[in-house]
């Protein structure tokens, strides 16, 4: 009992917490980060060029809707108002007021006030209105009033203190804070008959429409002029805004009414329902009080904040639903049940109605996916599946997560995917008919059948199988497509089905099925129409949705042909849940799932219409026109500015120098850095859905880098040049020392040389003379050893004769002992030999070098031949010889034949030259 008080108790502050929550046009905050000014904004106005101009305290702020800008006025003092009028931006401030006009890509202001003594030396006035009628231009201040007809101005003073001056059917009129609302006629100023309820009040608004005029009061609420009475909105939300207090007020084309309060935010009016939305710091809203409110050319709202600047799309097709407490968690599936929305998130299933949201009892925990049949609701929950029709919740089954529930296509059966496999439901309306395929007792994530007993189941983590059953659904075969097509990262597999086919986006490639090879194969029509695809979604047979690129796409399937609708990134930025992106279509309305909630919008047609596009080119701060020339490594910034904020913001690609890719702008800026020297080229693409088209183009010129340039080019030619130069002339003394050098070498080589060859010369000569010397004195010592053998032994003999003849008388002994002495003092054999031999030796290269030249000859021609060196004559050769002088003639003859030597030629000279 007690846990049951709890958890009610529990649901009833979860419902109190959450019941503000409520769909929420889209909005933008910028603060003072983005445009780098101070907090606040006292007055919003979008110029002819549609930048939307901020009063921003000390600065004048611009946004084009793709960078900020900010100026300060001369004197430095704070900007209170801005009204446009042409080209010009009219500014009120601290005893100033001017215009600002656009040049050169940059804002210049012209005093008109100054030098002309408007306002005195003891009076602290601000101009904190500026209004424009019959010509004039209006600066208002508290406590005076200055008419400006283009020349001259003309300064009214008040006789009271004033809130702010209102233009309403032509008329002037003036709001005192005391004696009520006066109109302005000529010199004088009339009480306005009837308002006498106003006095005391501080006005902040004189608003007319549709033929009623409402005055909003600071703290007493709107009153209502129709017919000529006054009274009280009769209108509960008057009584809010009496403790709101209204700062500013203004009226939209749709019929509705925007309010800015000091302290609760904005209240948005629907005249068309009588339903009003509060839009604060609660919900989305920066900050709470609005100082300022202006309207662009899209009719969306642009609220000045007391810290900041607000956008907001009140006409866009797109709605959010916001949860700032972190009740209701993230979103994983979001339909729509006549008025009501039901949510599933990670903290249960949620249902919106009423602007109230609140937890379904006992939903607790991880819901996964809503799926549509017939009336019916099937909810995938952690805890298994529930079903709510008619307001009524109620659980299903036990089984755990129901990730999907996808109808087959070739009957009236549905296959669920779920933690731990397939459930098959064979009748929608009959639940109990229900089976769970075995054989595969895995987490699937999606499942599809386009065929009989075949169904496709994709793993959680990774893997697609292939699962075959028989008619009473019992499993015959699971197969793992992937590993058999040997896809190797097959992780976050995806099934997609379009038009009874089904595809695979695995890995951001897809494939299908080839039932005859057994493989899945690469799917030509949508690899080459939809490539980095990340996520997909099915819609309807037509339509579907994909995450590419961090970018979402709607893409209608019309025939052949895909149309592309993007969404802008703004509506979703950060907030998408990665790979569980659902979409829930309602007639024309689409509801797509987000981690803090959920957004709603429709989808426009082809966008076919003219944009006024305009670009502004800036190189280092300095606006260029086409077909400038820019710096080397420099860098360019492209404003590609379309003048719209909103919805109908347009889709811009451009191309670089005829590349064959479109690239897409991102928030209007091309900035292009490292571009190569030459001529280059920007195209400025609109993409419909279905086309590009071309809108704009800029053409431009990078210079060629200083060190590139004709003067470089120059200095580069003449510092070569002079190197060159410097080398030639260096390498010409280089060459000449050389060749003085090598001169002086040849020279001394020379001198060395003919030292050399004198020297070898003396040597040789000197050699050739000690040869001879030796030649001479071997043949000396030959002549003397062959003379001193004859002489000795001619000297033995004759003292041996001698002897005989002292000694013997008797003739015929002394004849016989003579005869016997000359033969026994003759030169024996041995000592005969002992002489050739030592002759042979004295002369033995002489004997060598005439055996190799004449091999013919023999001993006794060699031993003639040594006689004859050693200049013998034929007397004194016989006796060497043992023959007589006749015989050696003879020898001689033969030998000069063997010599073949002609009859002039001397023997004994050409032995001696041999």
């Amino acid at each position: 009992m007690k846990s049951n008080l709890l958890n009610f108790f529990f649901l009833f502050l979860l419902t109190f917490q959450i019941q503000a929550q409520e769909l929420l046009p889209f909005v933008e905050n910028y603060n003072k980060s983005n445009y780098e000014g101070d907090n606040q904004i006292w007055s919003v106005a979008q110029g002819n060029d549609n930048a939307m101009y901020f009063a921003n305290n000390h600065y004048l702020v611009r946004y084009n809707g793709v960078v900020w800008e900010k100026y300060t006025l001369p004197n430095k003092t704070i900007i209170r108002s801005i009204m446009v009028d042409g080209d010009k931006v009219y500014s009120g401030s601290y005893k100033e007021f001017g215009y600002w006009y656009r040049e050169a890509g940059k804002m210049k202001y012209v005093s008109i006030s100054k030098n002309r003594k408007v306002f005195d030396e003891n009076e602290n006035e601000e101009v904190w209105k500026i209004f424009k009628l019959n010509d004039l231009i209006y600066f208002q201040s508290f406590n005076q009033i200055f008419v400006y007809n283009g020349k001259s101005i003309k300064k009214t003073k008040l006789p009271f203190l004033i809130s702010y001056c209102f233009v309403v059917n032509n008329q002037l009129l003036v709001a005192s804070v005391e004696h009520g609302v006066f109109v302005v006629n000529g010199n004088k100023l009339n009480p306005v008959k009837g308002w006498g309820a106003l006095k005391n009040n501080v006005i902040h608004a004189i608003e007319k429409h549709r033929n009623k005029i409402y005055i909003f009061t600071h703290k007493k609420g709107i009153f209502i002029e129709d017919k000529g009475h006054l009274t009280a909105w009769d209108n509960p939300l008057n009584e809010v805004l009496k403790n709101a207090n209204i700062n500013v007020a203004r009226f939209l084309k749709s019929n509705k009414l925007i309010i800015g309060t000091a302290g609760e935010g904005v209240y948005m009016f629907d005249f068309n329902d009588n339903s009003f939305k509060n839009i604060n710091r609660k919900n989305v809203l920066m900050n709470n009080s609005i100082l300022s409110i202006g309207l662009d050319k899209e009719d969306d709202l642009w609220l000045g904040l007391d810290n900041g600047i607000a956008h907001i799309e009140v006409t866009s097709p797109v709605s959010i639903f916001y949860d700032n407490s972190g009740v209701l968690g993230s979103v994983y599936s979001v339909v729509n049940v006549n008025k009501e929305y039901l949510m599933a998130s990670n903290h249960g299933i949620f249902k919106y109605a009423d602007k109230k949201l609140s937890l379904i009892p006992n939903s607790q925990g991880q819901g996964w996916n809503i799926s549509k049949v017939n009336h019916k609701y099937f909810i995938g929950h952690n805890e298994g599946t529930f079903l709510y029709e008619n307001g009524q919740f109620s659980k299903v089954n036990m089984i755990n997560g129901g990730w999907n529930l996808t109808k087959s296509s070739i009957d009236n059966s549905y296959f669920q995917a779920t933690y731990s496999g397939v459930v098959v439901y064979k009748d929608i309306n009959n639940l109990e008919q229900k089976v769970v395929l075995k054989g595969l007792r895995k987490p699937i994530k999606y499942v599809a059948q386009n065929r009989k007993n075949e169904v496709w189941a994709a793993d959680n983590y990774r893997g697609l199988y292939r699962i075959l059953y028989n008619d009473n659904y019992e499993t015959q075969k699971v197969e793992n497509v992937t590993q058999h097509s040997k896809i190797e990262n097959d992780f976050g597999v995806k099934i997609f089905e379009f038009r009874n086919e089904i595809l695979f986006l695995i890995n951001k490639t897809w494939y299908t099925y080839n039932s005859i090879a057994n493989q899945l194969e690469k799917n030509d029509l949508f690899n080459s129409n939809f490539n980095n695809i990340s996520d997909v979604a099915a819609i309807d047979e037509n339509h579907f949705i994909l995450l590419q690129d961090g970018l979402l796409y709607h893409i209608y399937a019309n025939g052949n042909k895909f149309i592309w609708n993007s969404i802008q990134e703004k509506y979703y930025k950060g907030k998408i849940i990665n790979d569980n992106l659902n979409v829930f279509k309602n007639n024309n309305n689409y509801l797509l799932n987000l981690d803090d909630g959920f957004i709603s919008f429709q989808l426009k047609d082809i966008n076919k219409q003219k944009l006024d596009l305009k670009v502004e080119v800036f190189n280092d701060e300095n606006l260029i026109e086409n077909n400038s020339s820019i710096n080397y490594n420099s860098e360019l910034r492209i404003n590609v500015i379309s003048g719209l904020f909103g919805a109908a913001k347009p889709n811009l690609f451009y191309k670089i120098n005829n590349e064959n890719n479109f690239r897409s702008i991102k928030d209007g800026l091309i900035v292009l850095n490292n571009l190569n020297s030459g001529s280059h080229s920007i195209e400025i693409f609109n993409h419909d859905g279905l086309s590009y088209s071309k809108i704009s183009s800029f053409d431009f010129i990078v210079a060629k880098p200083w060190y590139f340039s004709f003067w470089m080019l120059l200095f580069y030619l003449s510092f070569i040049a002079g190197i060159l130069y410097i080398y030639y002339r260096w390498n010409k003394m280089r060459y000449l020392q050389k060749l003085e050098l090598r001169e002086e070498e040849l020279r001394h080589q020379k001198e060395i040389l003919e030292m050399e060859l004198k020297a070898e010369n003396d040597l040789n000569s000197q050699e050739y003379q000690k040869h001879i010397l030796e030649l001479e004195l071997q043949t000396k010592s030959s002549e003397v050893a062959g003379k001193s053998l004859s002489i000795a032994k001619q000297s033995e003999m004759i003292e041996k004769i001698q002897g005989i003849l002292d000694s013997e008388t008797d003739f015929n002994k002394l004849k016989s002992e003579i005869k016997k002495a000359i033969k026994i003092n003759a030169v024996n054999k041995h000592e005969w030999e002992t002489f050739e031999n030592n002759l042979n030796q004295i002369h033995n290269e002489f004997v060598t070098n005439l055996s190799q030249k004449y091999p013919n000859l023999t001993s006794k021609d060699i031993k003639l031949c040594i006689y004859l060196k050693m200049n013998l004559s034929s007397k004194e050769i016989a006796p060497l010889m043992n023959i007589s002088f006749r015989g050696v003639e003879l020898h001689r003859y033969r030998l000069r034949k063997k010599l073949n030597l002609v009859q002039d030629e001397n023997l004994s000279n050409f032995l001696l030259n041999l």
